[in-house]
């Protein structure tokens, strides 16, 4: 802890010399408006203009950054801060500066405008994730320039391409890049420490969790013909009716560890003792957020893309679908299982993206850590851990063996819808919530 820094219990006076909050908003307004729209096919603009920004903020307080690309314009950015640089046990802090793209036609404002409206920062990546990329900035500088650097190691990462998968992002820095990771042994990153509230009470989500994913091709092949004519061997015929075995499959429920905390915390809230037979009821609880929520205790495959044909009196000899698929940890085996059942005969799988589960045990003292600060900024609210249904680069830092959690806090109204806001219309993330963020990072990095 530095000097200047008042190290205080949980829930009372917390009054550093500096204010982390002070430029999160202007940061994240300025973040917005550098497009950095991802189209997963190779297009789009590329993060280099974001990452160049960002290490122009780091070199102005005297942090210097290492910028990589595996290909032209598609950069990721590295920078070593507090400790003994390349000392064991350093945390990483990561963030992605990609964003998925928006039609601004469907937006009552401009998606990258950065534009402050109703006490909302509107724009892409308000929420997904520039917030806390704004935050980690404000927080970085305004500890750099107060002399607050944490003892611990720090690495500050900001990368490309997480929304198709980090291909071009942290996967690279893994395998081409791991010198400047390896010191590392504990990583945070996205999609948690948000609030939700239940029954008037406000609970705070730490990712600890995310399922695997299984992007999938499927292929049918028949025979070509005369749309006129009899074929009982109908690529589209068959492919279209694995497509819908598979879209109506009711997949049963599977509680992990960290579902299992987190449901037997809203039960608590409830007044029910929480089980397998109640967990949907229990996640009927988080309204809006059910959705997401609903996919954290079961495997999903969610049918999205069709093509087949060229002339509507030509039966095509080929016809294909791509299905989202994610399977909970330890559910691996039986989600490909009944994948293959559903899909049949003459339907052949392959995989546009594979990628593994993880899930952190919901203890230690990084957990602790988030706990306090979390509670400090906003006693009498409850802090429980919950598994992502989506992914993050979290899947590919996890292969250096770290324990990873995802905390971006917000503390978010009570009517907020804030799950439809990731890669929604009118993404927006509420001006005061910012600033309670870079308030509970601070607390957070002055502990760790």
């Amino acid at each position: 802890m530095a000097d200047d820094m008042a190290q205080t219990p949980t829930g009372t006076a917390y009054e550093p010399s500096y204010d982390p909050a002070a430029e999160v908003v202007d940061l994240c307004r300025d973040l917005i408006r550098i497009d950095t729209s991802n189209y997963g096919d190779g297009s789009g603009p590329g993060e280099r203009k974001a990452a160049e920004h960002v290490a122009g903020l780091l070199g102005e307080v005297g942090i210097e950054s290492e910028l990589f690309e595996r290909e032209s314009g598609r950069t990721s950015l590295v920078a070593q801060w507090g400790g003994t640089p390349g000392g064991q046990g350093a945390l990483l802090l990561h963030g992605h500066l990609d964003v998925v793209p928006a039609e601004a036609d469907d937006w009552q404002v401009d998606p990258f405008s950065g534009e402050i409206q109703d006490g909302y920062v509107w724009g892409r990546g308000a929420v997904d994730m520039k917030d806390f990329d704004a935050m980690l900035l404000s927080v970085v500088r305004a500890r750099t320039r107060a002399g607050a650097v944490p003892e611990r190691p720090v690495v500050l990462c900001f990368t490309a391409d997480e929304e198709a998968g980090g291909r071009n992002g942290a996967q690279v820095l893994v395998e081409e890049h791991r010198e400047h990771l390896a010191h590392c042994s504990e990583a945070v990153g996205e999609v948690g420490g948000f609030s939700t509230t239940i029954r008037g009470h406000r609970l705070y989500l730490i990712e600890a969790a995310e399922k695997g994913m299984a992007w999938m091709r499927l292929t049918a092949r028949g025979r070509a013909g005369h749309g006129s004519m009899m074929n009982d061997h109908n690529a589209v015929t068959r492919l279209t009716a694995a497509v819908a075995r598979i879209g109506a499959y009711e997949w049963p429920v599977r509680l992990t560890p960290t579902m299992e905390t987190l449901l037997a915390v809203v039960g608590e809230i409830a007044g029910t003792e929480a089980t397998p037979d109640n967990a949907e009821a229990l996640v009927e609880e988080f309204g809006g957020a059910a959705r997401m929520m609903g996919a954290a205790i079961r495997n999903t495959a969610n049918p999205t893309m069709l093509a087949a044909g060229y002339k509507v009196n030509v039966i095509p000899t080929e016809a294909t679908a791509h299905v989202d698929g994610r399977f909970l940890p330890g559910y691996e085996d039986e989600f490909f299982d009944t994948i293959a059942a559903l899909c049949g005969e003459g339907v052949e799988r392959s995989h546009v993206s594979h990628q593994q589960t993880w899930e952190t045990p919901y203890d230690g003292d990084l957990v602790g850590a988030m706990t306090r600060c979390l509670l400090a900024e906003d006693a009498g609210a409850r802090v429980a851990p919950y598994l992502m249904s989506g992914g993050t680069d979290a899947k590919h830092f996890n292969a250096l063996g770290l324990r990873s959690y995802g905390f971006t806090p917000l503390r978010l109204p009570a009517d907020l819808d804030f799950t439809a806001l990731f890669h929604g219309v009118d993404e927006r993330v509420p001006v005061d919530a910012l600033e309670f963020g870079a308030r509970v990072l601070d607390r957070f990095l002055g502990e760790v």
